[in-house]
């Protein structure tokens, strides 16, 4: 059930409202992974871009592609935490872990071993429109402990015009989707976000976007 209203979620209600209300212009689509695991990783500006992203998925894949977000904002409300989880299917993670519980990343260690494809926003909480934030080490923990999964860099262009943060009314603008090579744990943290960066900065300029503020 949940599996079908999932589907129609994404495939009528986000695709109608991403290609005809917004338009999109998404370039190396062949890059998307066709089978998990793996991960996308993506600047953040935007409510839009999970459902973005989440249309470019394959419908036979969106059984097991899962946003990643912070659980104290989906949770507050319980229809809104049903809908958040069942439908638009988050893995819900804990921003600082609970005291002796489970580390906060566990429940993306889990995913990724089920074989999922996981979206994640290193940047954490959604910036400014337009512009790129540093990325948070945590997807270098994912890596680290990952060294094989792919993990693929994309740049979201336009979305935080369209619904910036704080604003709830839906302004149409064409929005950009730049897909990367994918990248892998390159031996050290540091190295390795320099990587992830440089494939964003990369993709920018191929789009000839303004530079990033």
């Amino acid at each position: 059930m949940n599996h079908w209203l999932r589907f129609l979620f994404y495939r009528v209600l986000v695709r109608f409202v991403v290609l005809i209300v917004l338009g999109l212009n998404v370039r190396h689509r062949e890059r998307l992974p066709d089978k998990g695991p793996a991960i996308l990783v993506a600047n953040h500006n935007s409510h839009l871009d999970t459902m973005v992203l989440m249309t470019l998925i394959p419908s036979r894949l969106l059984k097991i592609t899962r946003p990643v977000a912070a659980m104290d904002y989906f949770m507050r409300n319980p229809y809104l935490a049903w809908f958040a989880s069942k439908v638009v299917g988050i893995l819900p993670i804990e921003r600082k872990g609970q005291k002796g519980g489970d580390h906060p990343l566990q429940v993306c260690y889990n995913a990724i071993d089920e074989k999922n494809i996981l979206i994640f926003f290193p940047e954490g909480s959604r910036g400014e429109p337009e512009e790129l934030s540093a990325f948070k080490g945590g997807i270098s923990l994912i890596s680290e402990k990952y060294p094989d999964l792919p993990i693929v860099p994309i740049l979201l262009h336009g979305l935080g015009k369209s619904l910036p943060r704080g604003e709830a009314l839906l302004v149409p603008f064409f929005c950009d989707v730049f897909i990367g090579e994918a990248v892998s744990w390159s031996g050290d943290r540091e190295s390795f976000m320099a990587q992830l960066d440089n494939s964003l900065q990369q993709l920018a300029a191929e789009g000839e976007f303004p530079e990033w503020d």
